[in-house]
C-alpha cells in the first residue's frame, strides 16, 4: 500500500488543525443504528470519537479503533467526563494489518473507510468476520459520483465504492443484506457553496 494514508499522514492531518470533523455522529450511523439493541460495537476508523460517544450514549460497549494516535487522544478528550450507559475502549491499530476478534461484535460500523481496492477488499472481509451471529455490518462511503459534485474529493473516485459492490463480496449463505442504497445529503463545496453529495450505504445481518 502507498504510505499516503499511514499513521504519519493521519497524525499530520489531525495535528495541523483543530477538530477536523463536526463532533456529531455520522448521519447514516444514526439512521441505521438507532433501532438496534445495544451490545458490543466496533467503530472502525473512529477518528475524533463522535460515533463512539453516540453509541456509548445509547448503551453500546464500544471499541473505537484508529491508526492515528492524535485522533485517539482527541477522541478520549471528547469522551472525558461523560458517563454514558455504555462504555468506550480506545485502541490504536493499523486497520490494514490488524485483525479484529472473530464473531465478537453485534455492530461493526465502517464510516467512510476509503483506501485502495487492493486494501479495501481484505479489510472489509476481516470486518465482516468480526460480526457475531445476529449482528449488523454497516458500511458507509462516498459515492464515486461525488467526484463530479463539487464536493472536496482530492483523492479521486478510485478510492470510493458502491454499496452493491460491498454487498456482493458477502457470502450469501451467511448474510442477509437489508440495504444497498445511495442517500443524498447537503454539503459544502470547494467554494463554500452548497452541493448535493451521496452516501453509499450497505447494511447486512449475519445469519450464523
Amino acid at each position: 500500500m502507498s504510505h499516503q494514508f499511514d499513521e504519519s499522514y493521519w497524525n499530520g492531518r489531525y495535528g495541523k488543525h483543530g477538530n477536523i470533523w463536526s463532533g456529531k455522529p455520522n448521519p447514516q450511523l444514526v439512521a441505521e443504528a438507532s433501532g438496534l439493541l445495544p451490545g458490543r460495537a466496533l467503530d472502525v476508523g473512529c477518528g475524533e470519537g463522535a460515533d463512539a460517544v453516540w453509541l456509548a450514549g445509547r448503551g453500546w460497549r464500544v471499541t473505537g479503533v484508529d491508526i492515528s494516535s492524535v485522533a485517539l487522544e482527541r477522541a478520549a478528550g471528547h469522551a472525558a467526563g461523560l458517563k454514558p450507559p455504555g462504555s468506550i475502549a480506545w485502541e490504536h491499530h493499523d486497520l490494514l494489518s490488524w485483525t479484529p476478534p472473530v464473531a465478537s461484535f453485534e455492530l461493526v460500523s465502517a464510516q467512510f473507510m476509503h483506501v485502495p481496492r487492493e486494501d479495501r477488499e481484505p479489510l472489509f472481509a476481516r470486518l465482516a468476520a468480526a460480526v457475531a451471529p445476529g449482528g449488523t455490518l454497516l458500511v458507509v462511503g462516498h459515492a464515486p459520483s461525488d467526484v463530479d459534485s463539487g464536493a472536496h474529493r482530492p483523492h479521486g473516485a478510485e478510492l470510493f465504492f458502491t454499496a452493491v459492490e460491498v454487498a456482493a463480496a458477502l457470502d450469501a449463505s451467511l448474510w442477509e443484506v437489508l440495504l444497498t442504497g445511495s442517500r443524498p445529503r447537503r454539503a459544502t463545496g470547494h467554494g463554500g457553496e452548497t452541493v448535493t453529495i451521496h452516501d453509499e450505504i450497505m447494511r447486512a445481518v449475519r445469519l450464523h
